[in-house]
């Protein structure tokens, strides 16, 4: 392929990861309007991801490699996969979903950005991977911003289970992150496997709570357009199209894009859901961005350990 040519398509690749990322992102507003709609929070997220679910089943059900493939699986593989489901979707994304019905999107936002440090973290106490100058560096820039963003210290009480729900949301995604890059490392499984089956499991588990605890609520036009589009365009299609990126971007690339998502949902909460975004915010988040994208970048560019 002559140079031309590969420019194109790696700019259009990096033109399909900042789509996704922007998909992604308006996620959390129109996740806040369901929200606002009487929908409830589990029994909506779990209607999210049951209906995505059942929009990639096709792509595994009619590939002839993928079934082959899930008929291969063996119970220890069924476990690890249902496992993954749990933690990253029924835990994760009901928690995630839980604390938006209390929280502006950007505090949750600014939360859940906790977890490449997190992750960090995980890596040194189990010796897993030393840790770098550079990366020490990103996590105090993280605490920095997030002083900036939340100082001078004013919770209201009505918040507090929102705060311990995004704290859960923000453990449990990255004690998946973790399990799922075991689940990934061998190469056993292809991603459309993993994301399908782990999805079925977690999002119909979560509908089954959110129906059973919760109640369906009240489902008009509005609310089925919603969660429509979050399961076929934000989740179904989003995942085809960046999956398609990682073929061409490398990880780092990769990596900045995906970073862009959090001055995104601040821009749009402020815009559409009326969430402040003053100079110390716009300081905060920045912090935030910076000191993650270092925190995930840091094993690309390694400086001497300590």
């Amino acid at each position: 392929m002559s140079t031309s040519n590969t420019n194109k398509v790696h700019l259009a690749a990096v033109s399909q990861a900042l789509l996704v990322t922007f998909l992604w992102s308006t996620s959390w507003v129109l996740i806040k309007i369901g929200l606002k709609s009487d929908l409830p929070a589990i029994t909506f997220a779990g209607l999210r991801y049951t209906l995505a679910f059942f929009c990639l089943l096709p792509l595994v059900v009619l590939n002839r490699d993928h079934r082959q493939a899930i008929r291969e699986l063996s119970t220890r593989h069924w476990v690890e996969l249902c496992i993954l489901g749990i933690i990253f979707y029924t835990l994760t994304q009901g928690a995630q979903f839980v604390s938006l019905s209390i929280l502006p999107a950007a505090t949750l936002n600014l939360i859940l950005n906790f977890s490449p440090i997190v992750i960090a973290m995980y890596g040194l106490s189990s010796r897993h991977e030393s840790t770098s100058i550079a990366q020490w560096g990103g996590i105090l820039l993280t605490i920095t911003g997030v002083a900036i963003y939340f100082l001078p210290l004013s919770i209201d009480g009505k918040q507090i289970p929102g705060l311990i729900a995004g704290l859960i949301a923000l453990l449990a995604n990255s004690g998946s992150s973790v399990f799922g890059r075991y689940v990934n490392s061998q190469g056993r499984f292809n991603p459309i496997i993993v994301t399908t089956v782990s999805m079925g499991v977690g999002g119909i588990l979560m509908l089954v709570i959110g129906i059973f605890t919760q109640g369906i609520g009240t489902l008009d036009i509005k609310q089925w357009a919603i969660i429509g589009w979050l399961a076929l365009v934000n989740t179904a299609l989003a995942f085809t199209l960046w999956n398609k990126t990682l073929q061409t971007l490398t990880a780092v690339e990769s990596s900045i894009i995906n970073g862009t998502m959090l001055p995104q949902i601040a821009i749009l909460a402020w815009i559409f859901l009326g969430e402040p975004l003053g100079l110390k915010q716009i300081i905060g988040v920045i912090f935030v961005g910076a000191g993650t994208l270092i925190v995930q970048l840091w094993r690309y560019f390694p400086i001497s350990k300590i």
